[in-house]
């Protein structure tokens, strides 16, 4: 039997992915508690439920492919890594979940060399799955099924829309980032739709100054240069993923 294709996977990736999807919004609609994990960031029962959902669904896919998951890895479940592995983040945006307004991501991605390929985030709460496969685009899903392709834009002539944390936004950095550069909107947004705001052509920029890891940003990342994008460090290259210790440093996305 021959390997899947990337879009084959991407198939039989987004029944995983919906499915953690309506686990974590069963906990959402009742009271829930949080703990604080050793970096001091929150975790919740969806976090750990949704995570041992996608991780077995993903070993049953891809036996052979390690699967690098947030909340595994912070209890020191650490898989060894070679040129292909998952990232997932079961809930992005613990945060948000936690204030209730609906900015939370489930995120997957498939890297390969170093590069994620395949990207699939689903925003529960707000009815949206941003898909995006590099080589063959990108598309934003509804609630009804409805597939419409995503294409990042040029930046319009009145100024950059630029993206920014809901939860983590230095607006001293961020100022002296663009460095007098025209800014015609500053959006905020929770999770890895921050990434998914520049592959649908409403954004432009947006830098992160500030801690992430791989598992934050690689499905976002895959949907974004689906859609034409990029995401590169501050001295200009590619952001790579499989690095000692799974942390990025600062990166900018950005649109065409």
């Amino acid at each position: 039997m021959s390997a899947p294709s990337r879009m084959e996977l991407l198939d039989r990736l987004v029944p995983i992915v919906k499915a953690a999807g309506e686990l974590i919004m069963q906990i959402y609609s009742r009271d829930f508690s949080s703990e604080s994990k050793a970096d001091d960031s929150p975790v919740t029962l969806a976090d750990q439920r949704a995570e041992a959902l996608i991780t077995a669904a993903l070993r049953n896919l891809l036996p052979e492919v390690p699967v690098v998951a947030e909340e595994a890895v912070a209890a020191g479940d650490i898989p060894a890594v070679c040129d292909r592995f998952w990232l997932v983040d079961p809930l992005d945006g613990t945060k948000e979940f936690i204030k209730r307004n609906g900015e939370f991501t489930v995120n997957i991605a498939l890297i390969e060399g170093g590069v994620p390929v395949i990207g699939v985030v689903l925003a529960p709460a707000l009815g949206q799955l941003f898909i995006g496969v590099v080589g063959s685009g990108a598309f934003l899903e509804q609630s009804t099924g409805e597939r419409r392709q995503l294409a990042c834009r040029v930046v319009p002539s009145h100024g950059l829309t630029v993206v920014a944390s809901r939860s983590h936004a230095d607006m001293d950095a961020l100022a002296g980032f663009l460095n007098g550069r025209k800014m015609a909107e500053l959006r905020s947004a929770g999770s890895s739709l921050k990434l998914c705001l520049l592959a649908c052509g409403e954004a432009d920029l947006y830098p992160r100054l500030g801690r992430t890891m791989e598992w934050d940003i690689a499905a976002g990342h895959a949907v974004l240069a689906a859609a034409g994008g990029a995401v590169n460090t501050l001295d200009g290259k590619p952001l790579r993923y499989g690095k000692p210790g799974y942390e990025n440093p600062h990166f900018v996305a950005i649109g065409l």
